[in-house]
């Protein structure tokens, strides 16, 4: 069995991402997946509702993201305060009391959709597969490149999965929709972020609208 790394970048390529990842979640996550929920086709009928996003996180982490600081902003690029600011760790040990950073990484869950059966569309991280790249455990997150090509969302934008069956994909740009059983569990991987969520899958299809 494999195991998917993060690639390990330049402090250059570094910076550029983490600020891509700022706007992601501004833009994307709670623009795109906020705007409404994707329709299924009769064929596709379930009794597990669909939910966004934005429903596993608390209302003050996802006030904290959509209202980021002025700094955020005011930070010239190329400077050393912006060099400084790019490093993620850095900025999150020395902004501790800052509620948008504290949103970046932040555990803190829904507890009324612990065993809550849901559908939830979402991005698939690799995290081990075999020879033929069948997958067979996974992080599901908000918007493609999360972990990978961008730091990873907060562990409550990310859903672990064990999936025995194995999942087949052609494309890590492919969405999906996941149906079944979630959890509030935490689990941790050394490179490739933290997930508050998991997820007893029944069923996985394409992600249509």
């Amino acid at each position: 069995m494999q195991k998917f790394s993060f690639v390990f970048l330049t402090k250059k390529a570094i910076s550029i991402l983490l600020s891509f990842t700022m706007w992601c979640f501004t833009m994307w996550s709670f623009a795109i997946w906020c705007s409404a929920a994707p329709q299924k086709s009769e064929k596709e009928a379930t009794p597990y509702p669909v939910i966004e996003w934005p429903d596993l996180m608390p209302a003050e982490d996802l006030e904290a993201l959509l209202n980021p600081p002025d700094y955020i902003n005011d930070i010239e690029e190329g400077s050393m305060e912006d060099q400084i600011r790019r490093s993620v760790k850095t900025a999150i040990t020395n902004a501790s009391d800052d509620r948008y950073q504290q949103a970046l990484v932040s555990e803190r869950v829904r507890p009324e959709f612990d065993n809550r059966k849901v559908t939830i569309p979402g991005f698939v991280v690799p995290l081990e597969f075999d020879d033929q790249m069948v997958i067979s455990e996974f992080f599901l997150v908000p918007f493609f490149g999360a972990c990978i090509h961008v730091p990873p969302p907060p562990p409550n934008q990310m859903i672990h999965v064990k999936y025995d069956k194995g999942l087949k994909i052609d494309s890590l740009y492919d969405p999906f929709f996941l149906e079944g059983t979630l959890k509030i569990k935490s689990f941790s991987t050394d490179d490739m972020g933290s997930s508050a969520y998991s997820m007893n899958v029944s069923k996985i299809y394409p992600y249509t609208e």
